[in-house]
C-alpha cells in the first residue's frame, strides 16, 4: 500500500502564524506537525509516500525530509495549486498510485494509541476502511451512523442535526478503485471534490468497513491556534510523563526494520546535540542492548 500525505491547503484558521510557514510545518511541541501522519505511515508499514502541498511550500517540505531514504522509505512531492478538496489528491497523484492500494491521511491530523489503525492496515484486502471517533462537536465533522449490529449506513457532511456523534478522523484507506470513482465526482456546492462522497460512494457498494475506535485513543486537529497549542500540550504531557516521543520516525523506522541499527546509529550521529538527540540515543542503547 501507497500514502499520500495531504499537506497543502491556505492554512487561513492559522493566521498569521501560516505567514511564515505552511501549517504543517508548524510545531507540534518539539517536532513539525508533519511528522506525526509521517511517522503514523511508517509505523504501519507504508514506505512509500507522496506528499501534495502548495508550490510554494513544497521546497520547504523538500528540504526538511528529503528523499526519505534515512528512514529507508522514499518520498516523492507534488503540487496542489489550487485547493478543490480532499478527493482531489487522489487526482494528483493518480501516476504515483498506480495500481495500488492507498491510504490517505491529512497532515494536520495527530493520532496517539492506535492500535486499531495497525489491525486495519494488516487486514486490509479491498473497499475501502475509515475510522468512527467520539466527539462532543459532531457537526464539525464527517459523521458516521451506524445500525443496531454496528454497521455503517450513512455518513454526512459537518450535519446540522448529527445522527451520532462519531466524527471520521483524517485517515483513510482505498483500493484502487477510488482513482475512478473520484473521477466520476461532481464538485459539492462549495466547488470542491469531497471525501465524504467517496465514502458513500464505497457505502453504495457495500465495500465500506468503519472502525470505531477506542476510548483510549487520541485523535487531535491542529489546524487553528487553540487546537495546535491543544495538540503542543498533550504531546508535551504525554512525553514528559512516559519518556518516549510521539511522532518519531526515526523511531518508528527502527522498530518497523525500514533501517538497520547500523543506519539509525548514521543517522544520529549527522544530529546536533539537542534532547532529540539525547532520546534517540537512549533509544540506540536500548536496542543494542536487546540485540546482545
Amino acid at each position: 500500500m501507497k500514502g499520500i500525505i495531504l499537506a497543502g491547503g491556505a492554512g487561513s484558521r492559522l493566521y498569521p502564524l501560516t505567514l511564515v510557514a505552511s501549517k504543517q510545518l508548524q510545531p507540534v511541541y518539539d517536532k513539525p506537525m508533519v511528522y506525526y501522519p509521517l511517522a503514523t505511515f511508517i509505523e504501519n508499514g507504508i514506505s512509500s509516500i507522496c506528499l501534495i502541498s502548495t508550490p510554494h511550500d513544497l521546497p520547504r517540505f523538500s528540504q526538511l525530509l528529503g528523499d526519505g531514504k534515512q528512514w529507508g522509505i522514499s518520498i516523492e512531492y507534488r503540487e496542489q495549486a489550487k485547493p478543490a478538496g480532499i478527493a482531489q489528491a487522489f487526482l494528483i497523484a493518480e501516476s504515483f498510485i498506480g495500481q495500488d492500494p492507498v491510504s490517505l491521511i491529512l497532515g494536520d491530523n495527530i493520532f496517539y494509541g492506535a492500535e486499531s489503525f495497525k489491525r486495519a492496515f494488516a487486514e486490509f484486502r479491498g473497499g475501502a476502511t475509515i475510522f468512527g471517533y467520539q466527539v462532543h462537536d459532531p457537526e464539525r465533522y464527517g459523521v458516521v451512523e451506524f445500525d443496531s449490529s454496528g454497521n455503517a449506513i450513512s455518513i454526512e457532511e459537518k450535519p446540522k442535526n448529527p445522527r451520532s456523534n462519531y466524527a471520521v478522523p483524517g485517515l483513510y484507506l482505498y483500493d484502487n478503485q477510488v482513482v475512478p470513482i473520484t473521477k466520476a465526482l461532481k464538485p459539492s456546492p462549495r466547488g470542491e471534490l469531497e471525501i465524504t462522497d467517496v465514502n458513500l460512494s464505497y457505502l453504495a457498494k457495500k465495500q465500506l468497513r468503519v472502525e470505531k475506535l477506542s476510548r483510549g485513543f487520541a485523535w487531535l486537529d491542529a489546524g487553528t491556534s487553540s487546537s495546535l497549542h491543544e495538540a503542543s500540550a498533550y504531546v508535551q504531557t504525554i512525553e514528559k510523563r512516559q519518556g518516549i516521543k510521539i511522532g518519531c520516525p526515526e523511531e518508528a523506522a527502527l522498530q518497523r526494520g525500514f533501517i538497520s541499527v547500523s543506519q539509525f546509529e548514521s543517522n544520529l550521529a549527522n544530529l546536533p546535540n539537542c534532547e532529540y538527540r539525547d532520546y534517540l540515543g537512549r533509544l540506540l542503547q536500548e536496542k543494542r542492548k536487546e540485540l546482545s
